[in-house]
């Protein structure tokens, strides 16, 4: 089963961007997941292409319209299409390396990329759409987000990575950030490699890993540290 995303934007122009490079664009083109993408504007209204309007109850900005959005959902997307539908949006959950984890193991999904000041509730809640944010930060657009959320999957999908390993001793795949890497030379500008790492001993390099990821944790990501201790 070849994993299949839809994205819906007003920038068609912006994909694949760096998903068409790499690792993800490897994969596109040996068609372990494919991408489609598709113009909102394309089921836009009247002679001036409209697909906004002024937001209800006044404020700055356009709101993207209902029925234009749902139109271009239902084009992609059938009632009895498995795929989760999300909607890059600050006010969303955090996405998280457990959900690109998931959503890597089914079917693919569905990407709208929001623009303007919003997009109307009524197409959130009537289309089933998920919102999702990658941080405590505002974007022109959905698009860098979607691109970027897409990358964390599509590395996940069978034989896109080259070593079986390599996706699950990476941050978050633990709970914990990732320990720190070192390779040659031995020595860079007075600096050394740790001696535990080339001591081939596999049981304490583990340790070692496990500890400096731990401590990382703790002094970059104590929110991490106190979600785990929850559970």
């Amino acid at each position: 089963m070849t994993f299949r995303a839809s994205i819906l934007t007003l920038y068609p122009d912006m994909f694949p961007g760096p998903l068409g490079m790499s690792l993800a664009g490897e994969a596109l083109a040996n068609q372990k997941w494919s991408l489609e993408v598709k113009n909102i504007r394309d089921h836009s209204l009247g002679n001036h292409r409209t697909v906004d309007d002024r937001p209800a109850g006044g404020g700055p900005g356009m709101v993207l319209r209902a029925d234009v959005l749902a139109a271009a959902i239902d084009a992609v997307s059938a009632p009895d299409d498995p795929r989760p539908r999300l909607l890059m949006s600050p006010r969303g959950r955090p996405f998280t390396q457990g959900e690109a984890r998931l959503l890597s193991e089914g079917p693919g999904l569905v990407i709208v990329c929001g623009r303007f000041e919003g997009v109307d509730q009524r197409v959130i809640e009537a289309r089933g759409l998920q919102e999702v944010s990658i941080g405590d930060f505002v974007l022109s657009g959905g698009e860098i987000a979607a691109t970027a959320i897409l990358d964390s999957i599509v590395r996940l999908l069978p034989g896109v990575m080259g070593h079986d390993h390599s996706g699950t001793e990476e941050s978050f795949e633990n709970g914990l950030l990732e320990y720190p890497h070192y390779t040659k030379p031995r020595e860079f500008e007075g600096l050394t490699i740790p001696d535990i790492l080339t001591s081939g001993d596999h049981a304490k390099v583990a340790a070692w890993r496990q500890a400096q990821s731990l401590a990382l944790t703790e002094e970059r990501r104590p929110d991490l540290i106190a979600h785990m201790k929850k559970r």
